[in-house]
Protein backbone atom coordinates (compact mmCIF):
# COMPACT_ATOMS: atom_id res chain seq x y z
CA UNK A 1 0.00 0.00 0.00
CA UNK A 2 1.12 3.51 -0.70
CA UNK A 3 2.17 6.05 2.02
CA UNK A 4 -0.82 8.40 2.49
CA UNK A 5 -0.48 12.30 2.64
CA UNK A 6 -4.19 14.08 3.60
CA UNK A 7 -3.50 18.34 3.88
CA UNK A 8 -6.59 18.76 6.15
CA UNK A 9 -7.61 22.19 7.26
CA UNK A 10 -11.40 22.70 8.26
CA UNK A 11 -11.52 26.13 7.64
CA UNK A 12 -11.73 27.32 3.74
CA UNK A 13 -9.14 29.73 2.35
CA UNK A 14 -6.23 27.82 3.84
CA UNK A 15 -3.94 27.23 1.45
CA UNK A 16 -5.34 23.52 1.61
CA UNK A 17 -5.78 22.67 -2.12
CA UNK A 18 -2.96 25.13 -3.15
CA UNK A 19 -0.51 22.56 -0.99
CA UNK A 20 -1.75 19.12 -2.13
CA UNK A 21 -1.89 19.73 -5.68
CA UNK A 22 2.07 21.37 -5.78
CA UNK A 23 2.89 18.85 -2.87
CA UNK A 24 1.64 15.49 -4.95
CA UNK A 25 3.61 17.11 -8.60
CA UNK A 26 6.60 17.12 -6.54
CA UNK A 27 6.57 13.86 -5.52
CA UNK A 28 5.98 12.21 -8.87
CA UNK A 29 8.60 14.97 -10.71
CA UNK A 30 11.28 13.09 -8.07
CA UNK A 31 10.08 9.94 -9.73
CA UNK A 32 7.43 8.28 -7.43
CA UNK A 33 3.70 7.07 -8.87
CA UNK A 34 1.62 10.07 -6.86
CA UNK A 35 -2.52 9.54 -6.94
CA UNK A 36 -4.11 12.89 -5.71
CA UNK A 37 -7.27 12.03 -3.86
CA UNK A 38 -10.27 14.99 -4.19
CA UNK A 39 -12.04 14.47 -1.11
CA UNK A 40 -13.67 17.94 -0.92
CA UNK A 41 -17.33 17.70 -2.25
CA UNK A 42 -16.48 21.10 -3.79
CA UNK A 43 -14.47 19.21 -6.39
CA UNK A 44 -11.25 22.50 -6.69
CA UNK A 45 -8.92 19.49 -7.02
CA UNK A 46 -11.04 17.92 -9.99
CA UNK A 47 -11.59 21.12 -11.18
CA UNK A 48 -7.97 21.70 -11.40
CA UNK A 49 -7.58 18.89 -13.15
CA UNK A 50 -10.45 18.96 -15.94
CA UNK A 51 -8.20 22.11 -16.83
CA UNK A 52 -5.36 20.70 -17.74
CA UNK A 53 -6.94 17.49 -19.12
CA UNK A 54 -5.78 15.07 -17.11
CA UNK A 55 -2.13 15.94 -17.89
CA UNK A 56 -0.40 16.92 -14.79
CA UNK A 57 -1.70 13.77 -12.33
CA UNK A 58 -3.86 11.17 -12.02
CA UNK A 59 -7.21 12.85 -10.09
CA UNK A 60 -9.86 10.78 -8.45
CA UNK A 61 -12.69 12.76 -6.63
CA UNK A 62 -13.56 10.23 -3.24
CA UNK A 63 -15.90 12.82 -0.97
CA UNK A 64 -17.93 10.32 1.16
CA UNK A 65 -17.43 8.61 4.79
CA UNK A 66 -16.40 5.47 2.78
CA UNK A 67 -12.93 7.16 1.80
CA UNK A 68 -10.49 4.73 3.87
CA UNK A 69 -11.96 1.36 2.09
CA UNK A 70 -12.62 3.44 -1.47
CA UNK A 71 -9.14 4.30 -1.29
CA UNK A 72 -7.74 0.71 -0.48
CA UNK A 73 -9.83 -0.59 -3.48
CA UNK A 74 -8.15 1.59 -6.23
CA UNK A 75 -4.58 2.79 -4.31
CA UNK A 76 -2.60 -0.38 -5.33
CA UNK A 77 0.09 0.71 -7.04
CA UNK A 78 1.31 4.04 -6.21
CA UNK A 79 4.36 4.93 -4.32
CA UNK A 80 2.00 7.79 -2.51
CA UNK A 81 -2.06 8.89 -2.57
CA UNK A 82 -2.17 13.03 -1.63
CA UNK A 83 -5.34 13.86 0.04
CA UNK A 84 -7.03 17.14 -0.52
CA UNK A 85 -9.28 17.11 2.12
CA UNK A 86 -12.70 18.91 2.73
CA UNK A 87 -13.39 21.92 4.79
CA UNK A 88 -15.84 22.28 7.54
CA UNK A 89 -16.82 18.29 7.12
CA UNK A 90 -15.98 16.65 10.47
CA UNK A 91 -17.05 13.22 8.94
CA UNK A 92 -15.34 13.41 5.97
CA UNK A 93 -11.75 15.08 7.99
CA UNK A 94 -11.79 12.29 10.01
CA UNK A 95 -12.38 9.69 7.51
CA UNK A 96 -9.30 11.24 5.87
CA UNK A 97 -7.48 11.06 9.02
CA UNK A 98 -8.28 7.12 9.44
CA UNK A 99 -6.37 6.54 5.97
CA UNK A 100 -3.58 8.86 6.59
CA UNK A 101 -0.02 8.17 8.04
CA UNK A 102 0.62 11.88 8.19
CA UNK A 103 -2.03 15.05 7.90
CA UNK A 104 -0.66 18.27 7.19
CA UNK A 105 -2.17 20.94 8.37
CA UNK A 106 -1.73 24.44 6.35
CA UNK A 107 -2.23 27.15 8.61
CA UNK A 108 -1.98 31.17 7.42
CA UNK A 109 -0.49 33.42 9.47
CA UNK A 110 -3.74 34.84 11.48
CA UNK A 111 -5.28 34.32 14.67
CA UNK A 112 -8.52 33.27 13.04
CA UNK A 113 -6.94 30.73 11.05
CA UNK A 114 -4.56 29.32 14.17
CA UNK A 115 -7.88 28.82 16.51
CA UNK A 116 -10.32 27.31 13.77
CA UNK A 117 -7.70 24.33 13.64
CA UNK A 118 -8.43 23.71 17.39
CA UNK A 119 -11.34 21.09 16.33
CA UNK A 120 -9.25 19.22 13.59
CA UNK A 121 -6.42 19.03 16.10
CA UNK A 122 -8.60 17.13 18.49
CA UNK A 123 -9.71 15.19 16.22
CA UNK A 124 -6.26 13.63 14.67
CA UNK A 125 -4.89 13.71 18.74
CA UNK A 126 -8.41 11.10 19.40
CA UNK A 127 -7.50 9.40 16.48
CA UNK A 128 -3.59 8.89 17.88
CA UNK A 129 -4.83 7.98 21.59
CA UNK A 130 -6.06 4.51 19.84
CA UNK A 131 -3.49 3.80 16.97
CA UNK A 132 -0.16 4.15 18.93
CA UNK A 133 0.41 8.19 17.65
CA UNK A 134 -1.25 7.23 14.15
CA UNK A 135 -0.98 9.32 12.09
CA UNK A 136 1.64 11.14 12.01
CA UNK A 137 0.46 15.35 11.78
CA UNK A 138 2.46 18.15 11.42
CA UNK A 139 1.07 22.23 10.68
CA UNK A 140 2.15 23.73 7.13
CA UNK A 141 2.74 28.05 7.40
CA UNK A 142 0.58 28.68 4.17
CA UNK A 143 0.90 32.20 2.43
CA UNK A 144 3.20 33.55 4.65
CA UNK A 145 4.52 37.18 3.76
CA UNK A 146 8.06 37.13 4.54
CA UNK A 147 10.16 39.14 7.47
CA UNK A 148 6.48 40.40 8.95
CA UNK A 149 5.88 40.49 12.88
CA UNK A 150 2.70 38.39 12.39
CA UNK A 151 4.54 35.22 10.13
CA UNK A 152 6.88 34.89 13.16
CA UNK A 153 4.26 35.04 15.94
CA UNK A 154 2.21 32.04 14.61
CA UNK A 155 4.83 29.88 15.15
CA UNK A 156 4.69 30.64 19.23
CA UNK A 157 0.95 30.31 18.84
CA UNK A 158 1.13 27.01 17.13
CA UNK A 159 2.97 25.54 19.79
CA UNK A 160 0.25 25.61 22.33
CA UNK A 161 -1.02 22.44 19.79
CA UNK A 162 1.96 20.38 20.93
CA UNK A 163 2.45 19.54 16.71
CA UNK A 164 5.91 19.71 15.26
CA UNK A 165 5.92 22.84 12.43
CA UNK A 166 7.56 22.44 9.61
CA UNK A 167 9.95 24.64 8.80
CA UNK A 168 9.58 25.21 4.95
CA UNK A 169 5.77 26.22 4.17
CA UNK A 170 4.25 28.32 1.42
CA UNK A 171 4.78 32.36 0.59
CA UNK A 172 2.32 35.06 -0.39
CA UNK A 173 3.32 34.40 -4.07
CA UNK A 174 0.79 35.42 -7.26
CA UNK A 175 2.23 32.26 -9.05
CA UNK A 176 -0.04 30.03 -7.52
CA UNK A 177 -2.89 30.98 -8.25
CA UNK A 178 -1.78 31.68 -11.52
CA UNK A 179 -0.54 28.03 -12.59
CA UNK A 180 -3.69 26.79 -10.94
CA UNK A 181 -6.18 28.54 -12.72
CA UNK A 182 -4.62 27.07 -15.95
CA UNK A 183 -4.40 23.51 -14.50
CA UNK A 184 -0.93 23.79 -13.74
CA UNK A 185 1.17 23.77 -11.00
CA UNK A 186 4.85 26.13 -9.90
CA UNK A 187 6.43 23.69 -11.93
CA UNK A 188 5.22 24.69 -15.65
CA UNK A 189 7.56 28.63 -15.01
CA UNK A 190 10.78 27.15 -14.87
CA UNK A 191 13.21 29.10 -11.95
CA UNK A 192 10.56 30.63 -10.38
CA UNK A 193 11.36 30.86 -6.29
CA UNK A 194 8.01 28.98 -5.16
CA UNK A 195 9.52 25.86 -7.19
CA UNK A 196 11.64 25.99 -4.48
CA UNK A 197 9.49 26.43 -1.52
CA UNK A 198 7.87 23.45 -2.71
CA UNK A 199 10.26 21.36 -3.24
CA UNK A 200 11.51 21.68 -0.02
CA UNK A 201 8.44 21.00 1.42
CA UNK A 202 8.44 17.70 -0.48
CA UNK A 203 11.47 17.02 1.04
CA UNK A 204 10.94 17.65 4.60
CA UNK A 205 7.71 15.55 4.35
CA UNK A 206 9.67 12.04 3.27
CA UNK A 207 11.55 12.91 6.16
CA UNK A 208 8.88 12.92 8.11
CA UNK A 209 6.90 9.63 6.82
CA UNK A 210 8.32 6.16 8.60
Amino acid sequence: MPQVIAVLNQKGGSGKTTIAINLAHALKLAGSKVLLVDSDPQGSARDWNEANQGQVLPVVGLDRETLPTDLAAIAGGYDYVVIDGAPQLAKLAAAAIKCADLVLIPVQPSPFDIWATADLVELIKTRQTITEGKPLAAFVISRAIKHTKLSQEVNEALEEYELPILEQGTSQRVIYPTVASTGQTVFSELGNPAIAEIEALAQEVLELLP
